[in-house]
C-alpha cells in the first residue's frame, strides 16, 4: 500500500501539470514526458557537478522551466487556435528530438541519481520499517497536492486561470494578458514534470526514452480523474498507483494456484497493467467527464 502510495503521488506530479495545459489551455501536450526526462537529466549532471541534492533539484526546476517558457514561446504558442492533431504531431516531433538530443548530449547509458544521504536511512510506519527517500516522495507529492488546490482554488492568480479557461476573450477583454497567463500555466506544469523526474531518479534509471511510458499512464490518470481537474488528478493518481501496484505484487500469487510459477510471474504483471486500462474503459463508458471533473466556478 505505501509503495502504491509512492507510485500515485509521483505520478500526481507529473499529471498535475499535463491536466492543467490539457484541461484549461486545451492543448495536448505529448512532450511533457520530455520535461520529466530532462529534469531527471538535469538533476543528476547537478549532482555530479556539485554532490548536492539540493542543488540538483534547483537545477532540475530551473531547467525545465527554462525550456518549458522556450518551448510555449517559439512553439506552443503559435498552435493553440489549431486542431489538436496539429498538437500531436507537433509535440510528437519535440519527443523525438528531445530524446535524440539526450542521447547526443548524456549518451546511451543510463544515469543514476544517488539517494541524498540524509534520505538513506528508513523510518517507522505503524511498526513497518520504510525507506526514508520513498517516504519523503509521498510528503513532497502531498504537499504539492495542497499547494496546488490552494493555487487554483485561494489566490487571484487561480482564479484567472479558471476564467481564462471558460471564456478567454472576456478575460482578456478585461485586461489581463492571456499569453503570459498561458505562458505561466506552461511553465508551471515544466517545472511540476522537471519535479516529477529529480523525485523519480533515486528510484529509476535515467535514460532517454524514459517520459514516454509514464505520460501514458498520465494520460490514463487525467481522463479518470476528469480533465482539467488538479484534485481529479491527484485522487485517480493513487487509485491507478495503488491498484497497479497491489496487482503486481499480489497477481503472480493468486495465479500460482491455477498455473505455473514462470506462467504466473509473467502473467500478473501484464494483467495488472491492464486493469488499469479496464477502470479506464469503464469511467468513459459511465462517467465521460471523469470520476472528479473540474468545477468551473
Amino acid at each position: 500500500m505505501l509503495n502504491g502510495l509512492q507510485y500515485g503521488v509521483l505520478l500526481f506530479l507529473l499529471a498535475a501539470g499535463l491536466t492543467l495545459v490539457f484541461g484549461i489551455m486545451s492543448f495536448i501536450n505529448l512532450a511533457h514526458g520530455s520535461l520529466y526526462m530532462l529534469g531527471a537529466y538535469f538533476a543528476a549532471t547537478a549532482f555530479e557537478m556539485s554532490g548536492s541534492f539540493t542543488v540538483a533539484v534547483i537545477a532540475a526546476l530551473a531547467g525545465c522551466v527554462l525550456v518549458g517558457f522556450l518551448l510555449e514561446k517559439l512553439a506552443v504558442s503559435r498552435l493553440y487556435g489549431r486542431d489538436h492533431l496539429d498538437h500531436v504531431l507537433a509535440t510528437f516531433g519535440m519527443v523525438l528530438f528531445f530524446n535524440e538530443m539526450a542521447r547526443i548530449i548524456w549518451g546511451p547509458q543510463p544515469y543514476f541519481l544517488p539517494v541524498p544521504a540524509f534520505l538513506e536511512s528508513t523510518v517507522n510506519l505503524f511498526g513497518i520499517t520504510y525507506p526514508a527517500y520513498r517516504f519523503a516522495i509521498i510528503t513532497v507529492g502531498l504537499a504539492v497536492a495542497v499547494g496546488a488546490h490552494l493555487l487554483m482554488h485561494k489566490t487571484r492568480l487561480g482564479m484567472l486561470i479558471r476564467a481564462g479557461a471558460v471564456n478567454p476573450k472576456m478575460v482578456g477583454a478585461l485586461g489581463v494578458n492571456i499569453r503570459l497567463l498561458n505562458a505561466l500555466l506552461f511553465g508551471l506544469g515544466a517545472a511540476l514534470a522537471g519535479l516529477a523526474g529529480v523525485m523519480a531518479g533515486p528510484i529509476l534509471s535515467i535514460q532517454a526514452g524514459m517520459g514516454e511510458p509514464v505520460l501514458i499512464t498520465a494520460l490514463v490518470v487525467i481522463v479518470i480523474g476528469g480533465i482539467g481537474s488538479v484534485s481529479g488528478a491527484f485522487y485517480a493518481s493513487l487509485v491507478v498507483g495503488v491498484a497497479d501496484t497491489l496487482g503486481r505484487a499480489f497477481l503472480p500469487m493468486l495465479l500460482r494456484e491455477v498455473m505455473s510459477r514462470e506462467v504466473a510471474n509473467a502473467a500478473g504483471p501484464a494483467l495488472a497493467s491492464m486493469l488499469v486500462y479496464v477502470l479506464m474503459a469503464v469511467v468513459l463508458a459511465l462517467r465521460p467527464q471523469g470520476l472528479f471533473p473540474a468545477r468551473r466556478s
